[in-house]
């Protein structure tokens, strides 16, 4: 990925994998697909935090690495590419099976301390 266009490339891929066109993410989003292909493209240079949120949401990407490919500043209390990228994978949790996994881990830890 180029620096010169890391951001473009990175939400062109995240698009093109998602199999979805630019009008279908303008629909999605409400952000209009020449704005969309201009920001592809590298010609938007500070595209909007609110817009990257909607494309990170609707692409399924950790908005901290949309962030940092635009050249935001992200703030060293978020969690890692990898723990967002975990956490992502796992998606939303009830409380109850929050508690079911930390029990599980703990199972897992302490069958390996054996």
């Amino acid at each position: 990925m180029s620096d010169e266009n890391k951001l473009g490339e990175y939400l062109k891929g995240a698009r093109l994998t998602g199999r979805l066109t630019l009008r279908a993410v303008e629909k999605a989003t409400g952000i209009s697909n020449g704005y969309l292909s201009q920001l592809e493209s590298g010609r938007v240079r500070r595209p909007s935090p609110v817009n990257l949120h909607k494309l990170s949401e609707l692409y399924r990407l950790p908005y901290a690495e949309v962030l940092e490919a635009a050249g935001y500043p992200i703030p060293s209390t978020q969690p890692s590419n990898e723990e967002q990228r975990f956490f992502a994978r796992i998606g939303q949790t009830s409380h109850e099976e929050k508690e079911a996994l930390l029990e599980y881990l703990e199972f897992i830890r302490t069958r390996r301390r054996q």
